[in-house]
């Protein structure tokens, strides 16, 4: 048996093999790779003259669950959707000249969540997972922790000193990751005064839809999914009237989305729900923009409806239309969210196509902003238990197999795995066989080694790509929770000014001991 087994394998090895990809001729000479490393040296040699400008404009993308493992595998899957190899193709993101890792732990977890993370990388505060813009003195669940432990976000500091602001998601305005924008609550799941317990509305907790429009009463464009949580109880939904799951959730009787309008109406406030609205705004006419596109979440990029629902690139492109427009800059928060609950079901295909689409998004804002006064960075809060491998060859398809069976149960398996979730499954008594099913299917649940109903975050550092100015201080390994303290300290905003004053009272970036050393040195020369 062992013997077959064996010839099994190496007939699949050899058969691997002969199919392989044909790399490159060019790539048999040394020449090629010689000179390639060159030119990558004479670019790295550049970054000696580092960029000491101050930041008019921050942008920050978030992929809410894109660890290394996924950065990678999207790499490989935008190359193979432009018909390369794809393993030599270059992210938007890869093109940044500094990189760093990020320590992603809560303050009470290993392995975090996204609001306690969201916390750390925008108010600047580590802190307890399901909890978001309160430092880790807030108890989750626990409503009377919330007063007196309340901590800003970046945001809030760009708005304070005139900037303008924005939040764009692919998930609900009022998920996790946007909601420590502006939010101050101990459950990240109070998405509406529906999901809050009776206890915390009578103690005067307030829910986070209710928040996105009172605690930073003027935030500039607000895009994503999250319709349902803004108006009141059983109000039918504009787009699918019908369905009863997408109606309104508020208790209260509030019409968020109403209120805001008749606030907005004498200030160029515009609300949409669709791509055709959105696409039609002349962003010159527009100084606040709200958009709710979904009832919920919106939907993955492989199922979007071209005609009706907004890319994360389109809301992006006519957000910093919007933002630009502001003499002293802007901050923007973008998050590609659905990454994450691709993973979560799973799904590597919906995960790793909502990669690509948000370095798309990317590239997008470095055409619409300059390198010269916009400091960008691009990173996770979190990885996840996913996994590639299985000595692969040269272009095979991301979604693709292993190049031999399973030396134990002498069974195919794709190259996709996940450390656990709801891919795990039995089939009389042994592992399924892949080959029996559509494994290069959107919604395939790539085979997982521990059985969850939903694959859990993981646990290890995660990217932190950073361009602009001072994006040289994005260095080495940081806790998350240095992230918006860098972003402040480049833009002069927040708790990190008084760099920014020279003698002449005029903004520059040069902290007064580099002042001194220069004089001092002066001193020295002339005597």
């Amino acid at each position: 048996m062992k013997m077959t087994a064996l010839l099994i394998i190496c007939f699949c090895l050899i058969l691997g093999s002969l199919g392989k990809p044909q790399f490159p001729e060019q790539e048999k000479d040394p020449k090629f790779w010689n000179a390639w490393a060159q030119r990558t040296l004479k670019n790295a040699l550049t970054l000696q003259e580092l960029n000491k400008n101050k930041a008019k404009n921050l942008i920050l993308f978030l992929g809410d669950g894109m660890g290394v493992p996924t950065v990678t595998a999207a790499r490989i899957l935008k190359g193979q959707l432009n018909g390369q190899n794809g393993e030599e193709t270059q992210l938007e993101m890869d093109k940044f000249p500094f990189v760093s890792l990020s320590k992603t732990y809560n303050t009470n977890a290993q392995v975090p969540d996204s609001a306690g993370t969201a916390t750390a990388y925008l108010c600047g505060v580590k802190a307890n997972e399901g909890t978001v813009g309160v430092s880790a003195a807030a108890v989750r669940s626990q409503c009377n922790t919330t007063q007196g432990n309340e901590v800003t976000s970046i945001l809030k500091w760009a708005k304070d000193a005139g900037k303008s602001v924005g939040i764009v998601t692919t998930t609900r305005v009022n998920h996790a990751t946007p909601s420590a924008a502006y939010a101050h609550c101990v459950d990240r799941d109070w998405y509406s005064d529906n999901e809050m317990p009776a206890e915390a509305l009578q103690a005067g907790c307030k829910d986070i839809a209710r928040q996105l429009f009172e605690n930073i009463p003027n935030i500039d464009v607000i895009m994503g999914g999250g319709r349902k949580y803004m108006f009141p109880k059983n109000a039918s939904d504009v787009e699918y009237p019908n369905i009863l799951k997408h109606s309104g959730t508020r208790k209260d009787g509030r019409n968020l989305v109403e209120e805001w309008v008749d606030r907005m109406k004498n200030k160029k406030g515009r609300y949409v729900w669709n791509k055709t609205q959105l696409l039609s705004l002349n962003p010159n006419n527009v100084d606040y923009l709200l958009g709710l596109f979904e009832p919920g979440d919106m939907t993955y990029d492989l199922e979007r409806n071209a005609e009706s629902d907004p890319s994360l690139t389109e809301m992006v492109d006519v957000a910093i239309k919007i933002l630009k427009k502001n003499p002293s800059g802007f901050y923007l928060l973008v998050e590609g969210g659905r990454i994450d609950h691709g993973h979560h079901e799973g799904k590597a295909k919906q995960a790793l196509h909502e990669a690509v689409e948000m370095d798309r998004a990317i590239g997008r804002a470095g055409l619409l902003t300059s390198d010269h006064e916009t400091l960008t960075i691009v990173t996770a809060d979190h990885s996840h238990v996913f996994s590639f491998g299985g000595y692969t060859p040269r272009g095979n398809t991301i979604f693709g197999l292993a190049p031999m069976l399973s030396d134990v149960d002498q069974k195919p398996f794709t190259s996709i795995l996940y450390g656990n979730g709801p891919g795990y499954k039995v089939i009389n008594g042994a592992r399924e066989n892949v080959s029996t099913v559509d494994y290069k299917g959107n919604n395939y649940q790539a085979q997982a080694a521990v059985p969850l109903n939903a694959e859990t975050h993981g646990g290890e550092d995660v990217a932190v790509f950073a361009k602009g100015p001072l994006a040289h201080l994005l260095h080495g390994v940081h806790e998350q929770n240095y992230i918006p303290h860098v972003m402040a300290y480049a833009a002069c905003i927040g708790q990190n000014r008084e760099h920014c004053m020279s003698s002449s009272g005029s903004a520059g970036l040069r902290p007064a001991f580099s002042i001194v050393a220069t004089i001092l040195s002066a001193v020295r020369l002339l005597c």
